[in-house]
């Protein structure tokens, strides 16, 4: 896990989830900037899908503030040779978009990292494809309670726990722990998944999602933002590439 000593000054941009949508990505980091943000903090999820990767690839790569990343699961398959790119066509195309040198430097990522005493995850600490905040269930996706949050999060010590992977945007406060953040997703926000049983995530419209976070005092003062950015544009491509399912959530922020 990599760890390096946070700057109580900063003011974090927190992103997650961005999926290849480099049109919402370019409206999130212009948003950050103008609101002051001085560190990138991504929690994964990058590049997959059916959108442009290289483009998102070119903008995170040629950032001039600091920036950390940890690799979310749909990072980890870019690189994992058992992944079947026959039964994934949004994997066939994030592989053969992206460059070698955008590979390379997700391969590198770690799953975990720390900035001082803040905890960045894609998933949980344990499992990058399980949920942190919420619990999906036959009777629909629910809110964790906060002791379950706590016991996903094991041993690890932090005062600001961030997560995504789910593309909901929230927070759960663990009393006498870390406050835990999902920032939302900047490039997608709606999908259906199958496992652990089939549900769907949605955020009912189709803005780019981030948050920012800052010490107020001893404690963390956060901000989700929602953010307007030509989403026409990005669910063209996704239709463009035979994906309208992409082009539904994108336009709507709902799943099929």
């Amino acid at each position: 896990m990599k760890s390096r000593k946070a700057d109580k000054k900063a003011v974090f941009a927190i992103v997650a989830d961005i999926h290849g949508n480099r049109w919402a990505l370019e409206e999130v980091l212009a948003d950050a900037r103008r609101q002051g943000a001085t560190h990138l903090l991504n929690l994964g999820d990058v590049l997959y899908g059916p959108l442009d990767p290289a483009g998102t690839a070119e903008l995170l790569l040629g950032l001039d503030w600091p920036a950390l990343t940890v690799r979310g699961n749909q990072d980890r398959i870019l690189f994992e040779a058992a992944a079947d790119e026959r039964l994934h066509p949004s994997l066939a195309h994030t592989r053969s978009h992206a460059t070698p040198e955008a590979i390379a430097w997700l391969s590198a990522l770690p799953a975990i990292a720390r900035e001082g005493d803040v905890l960045l995850t894609h998933g949980t600490p344990a499992n990058d494809e399980a949920y942190l905040l919420e619990d999906a269930t036959s009777a629909g996706v629910r809110l964790r309670p906060a002791a379950d949050v706590a016991a996903l999060l094991g041993e690890q010590t932090a005062t600001l726990v961030l997560c995504g992977h789910s593309h909901l945007p929230g927070s759960t406060q663990i009393p006498g722990g870390p406050l835990v953040v999902n920032p939302g997703s900047v490039g997608l926000p709606a999908y259906s998944e199958e496992a652990p049983v089939a549900h769907r995530m949605e955020t009912g419209s189709p803005m780019a999602r981030y948050a920012l976070a800052e010490r107020s005092r001893e404690s963390w003062r956060v901000a989700w933002v929602a953010l307007p950015y030509d989403w026409e544009a990005a669910a063209a491509a996704a239709e463009g590439k035979g994906r309208a399912d992409w082009a539904h959530a994108l336009r709507t922020g709902r799943a099929v």
